[in-house]
């Protein structure tokens, strides 16, 4: 692997913990959101194409611009990219796709289960440790992922069942990335993991045919290129940054916070206030999250 430093101190901000995480849950709960809205313009594959199309674009002029950009890390890292790009390619496509069958607010519960896959990947492939009150947290939380997550009828719903295949393999990213991506200059791996996704989705979009095309509109534009701005370039940015300095562990738990922000959304966005279910679920991942949060020691995201 190429080892390279972390991201630059350009961007102050981004040292500052409880602000790279609070935007990290917000735009994280949107992505379910963003999804649905995508449904009504364009067919899940190539609206997914689309938004990473944009993604990587926007983050290539930008580093064009700060002439960043080492093609040395693609050509000595070219699995771990084809690997990761395969993953997040496959985990979009279904995830955009799996609105077609369950609502928004549900899918987005439903993704939460990435903590318990991530969960496995950290303690038994990258061998991370937990203390016995993160563990108490972690149980916590997951329990309150259940009890949102698995209501009567949504369990073996096909959209259901979509998500959860998402969720394995966006987790599997996550563990490939901290396993073999830790060291990669920051900047290069996030243009080539998202170039790297476009390129699976454009295979993905040529093995579907010509019949599933469809021209998008110039509302359809607009709306792709605020999804893969907010969604892709400033979600995942954070996402990345926070996995860097947290362990998968932690960061898998503190993400259980975004189906909770989603209820948020769902009430703002379209008045849908939670059940009550969801809102002991809701209460079971906010005191779990802040178990764990409690034990370990701040990170800095410097």
């Amino acid at each position: 692997m190429v080892q390279q430093n972390s991201p630059p101190g350009a961007f102050p901000l981004l040292n500052n913990v409880p602000l790279v995480l609070t935007i990290l849950l917000l735009l994280d709960s949107l992505h379910f959101v963003f999804a649905r809205l995508l449904r009504i313009y364009l067919p899940p594959v190539q609206a997914a194409l689309f938004v990473l199309g944009f993604a990587t674009l926007e983050t290539a002029v930008f580093l064009t611009w700060k002439r960043q950009i080492q093609l040395k890390v693609l050509r000595h890292n070219i699995w771990f990219f084809a690997a990761v790009g395969l993953l997040v390619a496959g985990a979009t496509s279904l995830s955009f796709a799996s609105v077609r069958y369950v609502d928004a607010g549900t899918a987005s519960m439903l993704a939460q289960t990435t903590t318990l896959f991530a969960l496995g990947f950290g303690l038994f492939w990258l061998r991370e440790k937990l203390q016995r009150l993160e563990l108490l947290g972690a149980g916590i939380a997951l329990l309150g992922i259940f009890v949102v997550s698995f209501q009567p009828g949504d369990v073996l719903r096909l959209g259901s069942l979509i998500v959860l295949a998402s969720s394995f393999l966006y987790a599997l990213h996550a563990a490939v990335v901290k396993r073999y991506g830790q060291e990669l200059d920051f900047a290069n791996f996030f243009l080539f993991r998202v170039g790297g996704t476009t390129f699976f989705l454009l295979i993905f979009v040529l093995l579907q045919g010509e019949e599933s095309w469809q021209t998008p509109s110039n509302t359809a534009w607009l709306v792709l290129l605020l999804v893969a701005t907010v969604d892709v370039v400033c979600s995942r940015v954070l996402y990345y940054l926070a996995l860097r300095r947290l362990q998968m562990s932690h960061h898998a738990i503190l993400l259980t916070l975004s189906p909770v922000i989603a209820i948020l959304w769902s009430l703002l966005l379209f008045g849908e206030g939670p059940t009550w279910q969801g809102f002991i679920g809701g209460t079971a991942v906010l005191a779990g999250v802040i178990i764990v949060t409690w034990q370990q020691r701040r990170p800095k995201l410097s």
